[in-house]
């Protein structure tokens, strides 16, 4: 709990006594409402272990050990109970930290208690209290203004964007925010009869929302989860037929269960979820986890001056007196600043520098960042008279002829000072009609020019070398003049990059285009004004927006204009912002960022949250995305191939006869084929570049040569080891069952299978995350990470531990082979990999697939591979 600065007009109401607040918080009269803004523990724990797969494992496993199985029980049960718990722990982890965080983000409420006005946590508030509300402030309760004039957005609650003007007795609806003027308002409805929160009660029930990747998942595994009924019915049929023990029909059962990557989904989740907690360590709160996706594909980031470039503590330079004295100029100025309702930074710089009482104003104009002035008119006293402040262009229009200050204001601008004009006339006038917007009075006198000074943040030039190695486009836009903006731009050492700053080694190595560098070269500074975008076309100002980075004297609108018209030329946006006039371009952008120290209206719609209001942290953010994507998409490729490959196997060996895995096979080809290599592609995931095409294209680029390859010399070998064991047995034994045919005659061959099967996804490893540019093709770089080489070496080492060790062979359910055998398929899984990377290297499926048409789209726009 805080007082609030003297320098604010007393409130018009004494408030509540802290004594009187506690007893209507007793009465039941406080804002104690409590809304889910996320899942219980009980729902992570029933998403995580009892979700619909497990429990259908669960129950076969338990069926299998009713049935004397129990090391087929324990293969099934093993790894989804492993799977589980990592991630029901991860998940409970990253919750606890993310909800004790997200207190830090609850609009806080200025509360008039005994007089003074103190900053209290909305569930204090209770009925009858006194609130004050300043631009950018949430409204946390309703009820009726009591004092002063303000412009509030409801858009949050009505979805209308326009302003609504509150006089003295108009209600305020929690939610919706204040964006000019301000004043008091008396808290009539808490806790649930709040309109907003009667909105959020409705919609208390949490509702997972789905990335665009999870969202393509979830697709693939309902398409697999039809695969597997379909498989299920067939196999089962036909065990009935062929009179198959009910025991192995069960054991292949949880085979072709096995086929739905059940976990992928939430396993997407909690590594989002453990990015934002990674995140959290940088001093970046996530509000959506689909921002941790986002950021991997951000390429241009736009962002205001002050508080991002400059420290945002701004201070009075100089004044030039005009058409009057320098004494009056400061009198005048000390009235000026004392007086208005409407502070903001330049306002507080002003109260500093000229101290004064302050005084009774008859009209007041409040400042827009639309019309970038504000006014004040006094009816009597020793400052009686109308006198405005804003920027020089915009007022020059309204002055009479008198001393010429644009020299001045030039020279100022040129060196990153921000200048502003204060002028006036003798006789106070309106600035308009209530409830329209104040319009800038005529015939005015320029009475001084002022400039202030903003001072770089420590590390600035840092960062945006930072962005510049991430090929992000940094794109200053600002209220202030462009020249202020462009002196402050060059200081901090910004630079703008073309549309590829650095390609995508997949374009060179992989697709032998030589990428056009003309836009590599970082060009000269390009700033645009607000006055010129004004007069553009939708297509001028598309250009403008991608070739200029600094844009001086723009409105909200304009901001808005200009994130748009990136998105239309294909840029993905990320927007800093921490005033209300940034709300709309926030919403409008990809990612949107907010300032802890900013609006509580630019927090409220950011989906990442700058906790020490500095962009510093935001390199480490957008490769954080990056490494995360670039994650996920290697796991996505090698759970695809070992999936689809089963599917084809069990289809192709079903229909002549047999089964290609037992239970501990398959858990084995899932132990060397995708848990360890997962974790090592989640744990060394690196940032760099993510390809720019569909998922689909992707994986099917990757999947269709690998998977129909592996499924044609596995077949192969199956019937290699199958067809001699099948005559053999039945020539020893005429007219020997199904039954005997599959406990006697293919157990061989299934290990034959799966010993292949294990080698080629050991070898996948070093496609997906080539070491060296001999093995790529199939992977968008060459990442040069020889710690998966490590991870090779070791799982062949496992796999020659099980077929050495006989226990070994026994937990898995294989037959010993001779051992030149092993080495023949060992060659094989050689072989498949050659002839994937022959095809990838044809270009093939680049051609049928259509990302061989423009090999740009294969490649980011962000950064080339980090080096190892």
């Amino acid at each position: 709990m805080s007082d609030s600065p003297s320098t604010d007009p007393a409130p018009p109401l004494p408030g509540l006594s802290e004594e009187e607040a506690g007893r209507r918080r007793a009465a039941g009269q406080g804002n104690d409402v409590e809304i889910r803004t996320g899942r219980t523990y009980g729902r992570i724990v029933r998403d995580n272990v009892f979700n619909f797969i497990n429990n259908l494992f669960y129950f076969l496993g338990i069926l299998l050990l009713v049935l004397g199985k129990p090391l087929d029980a324990f293969a099934v049960v093993f790894v989804i109970a492993v799977n589980t718990i990592i991630s029901l722990v991860q998940e409970v982890r990253a919750k606890r930290v993310m909800d004790k965080m997200a207190i830090l983000l609850r609009p806080q409420a200025d509360v008039v208690r005994d007089g003074r006005v103190r900053e209290l946590d909305p569930s204090q508030v209770v009925l009858g209290d006194i609130l004050r509300v300043q631009p950018g402030d949430q409204v946390v309760v309703d009820g009726p203004v009591v004092g002063g004039r303000m412009e509030v957005d409801e858009s949050l609650l009505t979805g209308e964007s326009d302003l609504v003007t509150k006089h003295l007795g108009d209600a305020l609806m929690s939610g919706s925010f204040c964006m000019t003027g301000g004043g008091y308002y008396e808290a009539e409805k808490v806790g649930l009869e709040s309109f907003a929160n009667k909105l959020t009660a409705k919609a208390s029930v949490f509702k997972r929302e789905l990335t665009p990747l999870q969202r393509q998942v979830t697709q693939i595994v309902r398409v697999l989860l039809i695969v597997v009924i379909v498989f299920e019915t067939l196999v089962w049929i036909r065990n009935v037929i062929a009179a198959v023990p009910f025991v192995e029909s069960v054991r292949m059962s949880t085979v072709i269960l096995a086929l739905i990557p059940n976990g992928l989904v939430l396993s997407i989740a909690l590594t989002y979820a453990l990015g934002a907690v990674r995140l959290l360590g940088k001093d970046m709160l996530v509000q959506q986890f689909n921002a941790v996706e986002s950021l991997s594909n951000v390429d241009v980031l736009c962002t205001d001056k002050t508080g991002t470039l400059t420290s945002g503590v701004i201070a009075l330079d100089e004044t030039l007196a005009l058409g009057a004295e320098q004494g009056r100029v400061a009198q005048l100025l000390g009235a000026f600043s004392a007086s208005t309702t409407d502070a903001n930074r330049t306002i507080e710089a002003l109260r500093a520098a000229y101290p004064a009482q302050r005084q009774p104003a008859a009209h007041e104009a409040f400042f827009s960042s639309d019309r970038k002035w504000s006014g004040l008119a006094f009816a009597d006293g020793e400052a009686r008279g109308t006198y405005v402040l804003g920027a020089p262009e915009i007022l020059g229009p309204a002055l009479r002829p008198g001393a010429d200050w644009r020299a001045q204001a030039d020279s100022w601008a040129a060196r990153g000072l921000r200048v502003v004009l204060f002028a006036g006339r003798a006789e106070p006038v309106a600035f308009g009609e209530p409830d329209v917007p104040p319009s800038l009075p005529t015939d005015l006198d320029a009475l001084a020019l002022i400039c202030f000074s903003d001072e770089l943040r420590g590390g600035v030039r840092q960062t945006l070398q930072e962005f510049s190695e991430a090929g992000i486009d940094v794109k200053v836009i600002s209220g202030d003049n462009p020249q202020t903006v462009m002196a402050l731009a060059t200081q901090a050492g910004l630079q703008t990059l073309g549309r590829r700053e650095n390609v995508n080694a997949y374009c060179e190595t992989v697709l032998g285009v030589d990428a056009d560098q003309e836009e590599a070269a970082p060009r000269e500074l390009i700033a645009v004004s607000g006055q010129d975008l004004e007069g553009m076309s939708a297509e001028e100002l598309a250009d403008a927006a991608d070739r200029a980075n600094v844009f001086g004297r723009v409105t909200p609108e304009q901001k808005q204009d200009l994130v748009d018209a990136l998105r239309a030329r294909g840029r993905y946006v990320a927007m800093i912002g921490d005033g209300v006039n940034d709300v709309i371009a926030l919403k409008q952008a990809n990612v949107a960022i907010a300032m802890q120290g900013g609006s509580q209206a630019a927090r409220s719609v950011g989906d990442l949250i700058l906790m020490k209001d500095t962009f510093a942290p935001l390199p480490f953010a957008f490769r954080e995305g990056q490494r995360i994507i670039n994650g996920m998409n290697d796991i996505l490729r090698i759970f695809m191939v070992r999936i689809f490959f089963k599917a084809l196997m069990i289809a192709i060996v079903t229909a002549v006869g047999g089964f290609p895995f037992a239970p501990r096979q398959s858990a084995l080809l899932s132990f060397v084929g995708a848990t360890i290599p997962a974790i090592a592609f989640a744990l060394w995931a690196q940032p760099g570049p993510t390809p720019k095409v569909g998922l689909f294209k992707l994986l099917a680029r990757f999947v269709l040569p690998t998977t129909v390859l592996m499924t044609a010399i596995a077949t192969g070998v199956y019937l290699a080891w199958a067809i001699p064991a099948h005559n053999a047995h039945l020539a020893a034994h005429p007219g020997a069952s199904e039954k005997e045919l599959i406990e006697l005659a293919y157990p061989q061959a299934q290990t034959a299978l799966t010993l292949f099967a294990c080698f080629a996804a050991i070898l996948l490893i070093l496609l997906i995350v080539p070491p060296t540019k001999w093995w790529a093709g199939g992977a968008p770089v060459v990442r040069g990470d020889w710690r998966m080489v490590g991870v090779v070496v070791f799982l062949l080492a496992c796999m020659i531990v099980v077929l050495a060790v006989p226990l070994g062979r026994t937990l898995f359910e294989l037959h010993a082979l001779p051992v030149w055998q092993y080495f023949l398929l060992f060659g094989l899984a050689v072989i498949w990999s050659l002839l994937c990377r022959l095809v990838w290297r044809s270009r093939i499926l680049d051609r049928w697939l259509g990302t061989a048409e423009d090999p740009g789209n294969m490649c980011a726009t962000g950064a080339a591979p980090t080096p190892m």
